[in-house]
């Protein structure tokens, strides 16, 4: 049914496009290893007969024509990176959705329904501490004040396209109109599969990410010559409130705070910090519950600053909704993890994915694949091939079902 070891084959080709000494991967937006992995996942898509393209923000994306006039059914993931990342986090998904059209091709089976299988633009936001690029465009959620970003060289998002040799001008053209779904699978970043002994599972949900950055100022002097009592140490006081955000976010079951970005000045060794500028990723399932995290977490930060005389900037980088999973299309899941013989185990995701920006605009559906450890964005990120195997038959049944629904 899966050819798996063209799909393995793919996926060890593709990792070596970006390859770090640790081998692990960096591959970030609108850079020339991106483009390089785009023109090999091209290749991939054209040798299974679709029509491929790249769209106004540089989403690559492969079409295949349905027998009628349907809406779309679309599959997809993302094949940028986090710094080191791992080989299987999105590139799984887009290869395995190319396999899943290129094994129907074989069995000559052609789908009532077009398909349009999407690697994504930017998911991980790594370059421009934003996320999901490609996806919002496609939502037509992408605006012209969003491409004003930048990347720690100054370089805008908008720039980036251009140099890219794309047109912003053509933002909306990415808009995806009459889809009928989007399905992905994605390896499960976390320990929940492992933990029930099954390969694969059906995702009920996605935790929404909530990014904000803390700016600290207080005031520069030197180590040696200001008393205790009498510093503004801008680096102490973040190191209470990040402290104090662990506290507080393990307080509720489902909610995670994670500081992954710090920047000191003028990070001297006999100099007092003046300024300590961080990331803050919130997440939860639930709205309210993130919101109540961050609320806490900012009343904190405040009356923190205002004890050592220091002066706080809290500037939000994004705020997603969490966003469920279609029940309809998670039976359809369950029901072909059914058909392979494997127990069902269904989970929510803490991780943000593309899916998240087609809220209110149409069912998505989630399918993961077990992580071995629960290890991702490491170099030492790994999925079976048997386990990749059995998720990419669960896709393949959940198209012809979703296809001939």
């Amino acid at each position: 049914m899966i050819n798996i070891h063209r799909l393995t084959s793919h996926l060890q080709e593709l990792s070596e496009i970006g390859r770090t000494n640790e081998g692990g991967v960096n591959r970030y937006s609108y850079t020339n290893e991106e483009r390089l992995a785009n023109e090999l996942v091209k290749k991939y898509m054209e040798t299974a007969d679709l029509t491929v393209e790249y769209d106004a923000v540089g989403n690559l994306i492969g079409s295949l024509k349905g027998k009628e006039n349907l809406p779309i059914i679309l599959l997809g993931s993302h094949i940028d990176s986090v710094p080191n990342g791992g080989k299987y986090d999105g590139s799984l998904g887009i290869l395995t959705a190319i396999e899943v059209l290129h094994s129907l091709k074989e069995k000559e089976i052609r789908l009532n329904h077009p398909v349009k299988v999407i690697a994504f633009k930017d998911e991980e936001g790594t370059r421009f501490g934003f996320g999901m690029i490609g996806s919002r465009a496609v939502a037509g959620t992408l605006t012209d004040e969003d491409l004003n970003r930048v990347d720690q060289q100054g370089v805008s998002i908008e720039q980036a396209i251009k140099e890219y040799g794309l047109e912003k001008y053509r933002l909306q053209s990415a808009k995806i109109e009459n889809v009928k779904c989007y399905v992905e699978v994605h390896i499960e970043q976390g320990k929940v599969l492992e933990n029930h002994d099954a390969a694969v599972g059906c995702v009920t949900g996605i935790a929404g990410p909530l990014w904000l950055q803390f700016t600290l100022t207080g005031l520069s002097e030197h180590a040696g010559a200001t008393p205790m009592d009498q510093r503004q140490d801008a680096l102490v006081g973040a190191s209470l409130i990040i402290a104090e955000a662990e506290k507080i976010a393990s307080e509720y079951p489902t909610a995670v705070a994670t500081v992954g970005k710090l920047s000191v000045k003028p990070n001297g060794v006999n100099v007092i910090p003046g300024e300590v500028i961080w990331t803050m990723d919130i997440r939860d399932i639930d709205d309210d519950i993130r919101d109540e995290v961050e609320r806490k977490i900012t009343q904190f930060a405040e009356k923190t600053a205002a004890a050592r005389h220091i002066h706080l900037k809290v500037n939000e980088l994004q705020r997603v909704a969490p966003v469920p999973c279609d029940e309809g299309i998670q039976d359809v899941v369950k029901g072909s993890i059914r058909e392979i013989g494997e127990s069902v185990v269904s989970l929510s995701s803490g991780a943000g994915h593309d899916g998240m920006q087609f809220k209110d605009r149409f069912p998505i559906a989630m399918i993961f694949v077990r992580s071995k450890d629960g290890i991702s964005h490491n170099p030492k990120e790994f999925s079976s091939a048997q386990d990749i195997e059995k998720a990419a038959i669960v896709l393949f049944k959940t198209v012809l079902i979703l296809d001939a629904k």
